[in-house]
């Protein structure tokens, strides 16, 4: 590698809102986040599913081909 031409990689603290913080590396210093691992409701189990039950049902019923 070519040497005076890459970014300075240096330890980084990153926080998020919920209070989690953890250490990692990082071409810019010190991050805060909005949103991680331990409050995001995908990885949580906390994440609401539309039911969309019948939805194809109604969309046949007004515009489908008639059979």
């Amino acid at each position: 590698m070519k040497e005076s031409i890459h970014p300075r990689y240096i330890a980084t603290k990153v926080t998020c809102s919920c209070g989690n913080s953890f250490e990692t590396a990082s071409t810019i210093g010190d991050q805060h986040v909005e949103i991680c691992n331990l409050c995001h409701p995908f990885y949580t189990g906390k994440e609401k599913l539309i039911d969309t039950a019948g939805r194809v049902d109604r969309f046949m019923a007004r515009y489908g081909m008639k059979q």
